[in-house]
């Protein structure tokens, strides 16, 4: 059975992406097709910052993007010595704290030592950050253009300073529909789509409704009606595989989703590929909605 996710591949010290994997040992075909583009922004400034531990109470990762903005600015501006040296164990004396294991793991990669990665979303990275910060310093946070505000406003209801910086911009991929276009007439319409961000259902959602037609239009409506699962039921009998499920990695893009009329018939439960992986074969089985 084919899916589709809406992702950049990233592959893990295996030589493949570990949702590919994951997705497979279920027996799922999985496809990536990347569906942003990041530019980033600010770097000097950012540097600067990253140059100035003492300044802050510690620094908060949310994105793989922001840890590679950091990874630039060490390269582009020759501190990899003095990060080495110096500045690496002074933020190490500090709270790093940060959304997933994703992006956990690149934080490593240059040296730093996390916390919170298990929280899986902001809000919960949130109530994690309140419940053991006390520095009087700001915690330095990197973002992009497109950030919630959830976790500043619980940091600020809790008296908690933070200095954000927005590093990166996203953008749609250039690739999108023509990518989009090659693997529905290729492979058809996949048994389920995958959406990894409220940015990147806003920047696909239009080329797949053209190209999946009634597939999509069939299974709208309010999320886990009895009514939806009857028709979603029925379509997947269908041996042309017409009908598309929706999944979504956090409940963020659950909720946008849900905000486009369209049912969503899997959240992963935490921001992995097992998670995901586990949930998509739920939903994907008779009954698996209801």
């Amino acid at each position: 059975m084919k899916v589709l996710l809406l992702k950049d591949a990233k592959e893990d010290d295996c030589g493949q992406d570990p949702y590919i994997r994951e997705l497979g040992l279920y027996g799922l075909e999985a496809t990536l097709i990347p569906v942003l583009s990041f530019e980033f922004l600010s770097l000097s400034s950012f540097s600067e910052k990253l140059s100035h531990p003492e300044d802050y109470g510690g620094l908060i990762f949310t994105s793989p993007r922001a840890v590679e903005a950091a990874q630039l600015c060490l390269e582009k501006n020759n501190k990899t010595e003095v990060w080495e040296r110096s500045l690496k164990e002074k933020w190490n004396a500090k709270s790093v704290y940060v959304v997933g294991n994703a992006t956990a793991s690149l934080v490593s990669k240059i040296g730093l030592d996390t916390e919170g990665e298990t929280c899986g979303n902001a809000e919960k990275l949130a109530e994690y950050i309140c419940s053991r910060e006390s520095s009087a310093l700001p915690l330095l946070f990197p973002c992009g253009n497109l950030k919630r505000e959830i976790l500043p406003k619980a940091l600020k209801d809790k008296g908690i300073a933070m200095e954000s910086v927005t590093v990166y911009q996203t953008i749609p991929h250039p690739g999108i529909q023509g990518n989009l276009n090659s693997y529905y007439s290729q492979q058809g319409v996949p048994a389920s789509i995958t959406f990894f961000s409220p940015s990147g259902l806003t920047y696909s959602l239009k080329h797949i409704q053209e190209l999946s037609g009634d597939s999509i239009d069939q299974i709208k409506g309010p999320r886990h009606s009895k009514q939806n699962c009857l028709q979603l039921e029925l379509l997947r009998k269908d041996c042309t595989d017409a009908a598309t499920m929706f999944a979504a990695i956090g409940p963020t893009t659950a909720r946008a989703l849900a905000a486009q009329g369209l049912p969503v018939s899997c959240t992963a439960e935490t921001p992995t590929p097992q998670a995901l992986a586990t949930g998509i074969r739920k939903a994907l089985q008779p009954h698996g909605c209801c």
